[in-house]
């Protein structure tokens, strides 16, 4: 039996080249990735800061960015309990996606509860994850990032007709809640096989914004471009309470003005004196990728997926996949979706059912290739009780925190910093206006409820994928329709 990676936090975070960040003795290289204990942390700053941000992952690090950029004068540190990118900014797919972090039928009955005009702001929120990646682009164009990235669009692949019908429904939404036609598209079976030749597919639909990168290298690039405007980055320092002008770390109290949580699925590791924060506010749930062996061009030949689209399908148990820049399927899911009292995956091992999982779904992609595993890792996406991220910031306390981006994190995070800080300068803008800002999403419920209630869900998801696939139904299963609503996913 071929052996594969597994852990080791991801296969972009092995490959990417570390920052030489000021403060570390060693910068290893792709080769040789170093732990994160083998470099000496940046020493914690003794002065008062104005701006402290608590996590190294994306969001914070586009918070640290677009700080720099508004206040060169400005005193900035990141903390980073391990090291930048070991969360879920290093982990996960690779799709600077269009979707929405969240339900947008919940997101508009909340904004007209309080009396707005609840599509129109989804629909405005909608426009804005468009300009984040635009805005993403232009950055890494800007600052001399190559992380790969490729705007060929997400192609979403039915291979039964109740996924089809799925469909059809979300794209009539996706025009309800801000998409164009020039932006989504529904294709036959014949037009999506002639992008992406997937076994038994009846057709699919394409968002042509979508774009594939490497996390990794976006994260990594991002880090070494606020260190080099003055950012001090503070890896191996991990916080466990965010209060009023102060963190508490395990290396000791740094002080700011403004604090930016930024923990995402992480988030129930601090407590705080801030909306947003707390144990059952975010859970962790999991989700697996598997990476294979560069693949021959005869393989690519009969495969096609020449224009690097970001592929998923239209199963309730759905992959995420991506052909990487040098010739690898990456595919992903949730397989073990939840840990007992939220608990968080370290390293990443993956266990083998999972990866036997992905590697079904691989096969009933593309049956009869060989496609040998390179690599198997896991990492957590925050997930709130209703499935929408949230924005908050206290004035009083000058806490912000941003949380739930529900695996949709890679272009929401960008929006959700420029968020937080347009908040944290009391600036109004249509950033501050979108609907999850000061989203309340309620509590999850206490153990061992919410640890049966996600893993029925899941389990639900299974048997009706089973149940459509088997029969090759016409329409979506009666025991999705009810685990869907039973998660609040539907819309």
């Amino acid at each position: 039996m071929t052996t594969y990676r597994n852990g080791e936090i991801s296969h972009w975070m092995r490959d990417s080249i570390p920052p030489d960040l000021p403060g570390h003795s060693s910068a290893g290289d792709a080769a040789n990735t170093p732990a994160r204990d083998a470099r000496s942390p940046a020493p914690l700053p003794t002065e008062d800061q104005d701006l402290v941000i608590v996590g190294g992952g994306l969001t914070g690090l586009w918070a640290a960015y677009y700080a720099s950029l508004e206040h060169p004068d400005r005193a900035i540190t990141v903390l980073e309990a391990d090291e930048i990118g070991y969360g879920a900014s290093g982990r996960n797919g690779g799709w600077l996606s269009t979707l929405i972090p969240g339900n947008r039928a919940v997101y508009a009955k909340s904004v007209d509860a309080v009396g707005g005009h609840g599509i129109e702001a989804v629909r405005a929120f909608q426009q804005a994850m468009f300009t984040a990646i635009d805005e993403t682009l232009t950055v890494l164009d800007t600052e001399g990032i190559n992380a790969h990235q490729t705007q060929g669009g997400n192609l979403k692949i039915a291979q039964t007709p109740a996924g089809m019908e799925r469909i059809r429904t979300t794209y009539r939404s996706d025009l309800t809640y801000g998409y164009s036609t020039d932006d989504v598209r529904l294709l036959g079976a014949a037009e999506a096989r002639a992008r992406v030749n997937v076994e038994n597919a009846v057709g699919g639909i394409l968002y042509a914004r979508t774009t594939a990168l490497d996390p990794a290298l976006l994260t990594r690039g991002l880090a070494e471009a606020v260190a080099a405007r003055g950012v001090r980055i503070c890896e191996g320092t991990r916080v466990s309470h965010i209060g009023a002008g102060s963190v508490v770390t395990d290396r000791g109290p740094v002080r700011g003005a403004t604090i930016l949580s930024c923990l995402e699925a992480y988030s129930g590791t601090v407590t705080g004196d801030a909306p947003g924060l707390g144990a059952r506010q975010v859970i962790p749930v999991n989700s697996s990728i598997i990476v294979t062996e560069r693949l021959p061009e005869k393989t690519w030949a009969r495969i096609g997926w020449r224009g690097r689209e970001c592929l998923s399908d239209a199963a309730h148990t759905f992959v995420y996949a991506q052909r990487t820049a040098d010739g690898r399927i990456a595919i992903g899911g949730r397989g073990s979706p939840y840990a007992y009292n939220s608990g968080t995956p370290g390293s990443g091992a993956v266990d083998k059912r999972t990866v036997a999982q992905l590697r079904g779904k691989l096969d009933a992609l593309f049956p009869g290739f060989d496609m040998p595993i390179a690599h198997a890792w896991r990492g957590v996406i925050g997930v709130t009780r209703d499935w929408c991220a949230g924005i908050h910031f206290d004035p009083d306390t000058r806490i912000g925190v941003a949380r739930g981006y529900a695996g949709h994190g890679v272009t929401a995070t960008q929006l959700a910093a420029r968020t937080l800080l347009d908040r944290a300068e009391g600036r109004t803008t249509p950033r501050t206006t979108l609907p999850w800002n000061d989203h309340d999403s309620g509590l999850w419920e206490p153990e061992p409820l919410r640890w049966l209630g996600v893993h029925a869900m899941y389990r639900l998801f299974e048997v009706a994928d089973g149940w459509e696939q088997s029969r090759r139904a016409e329409r979506t299963s009666l025991i999705a329709r009810f685990g869907s609503r039973l998660a609040g996913l539907h819309e």
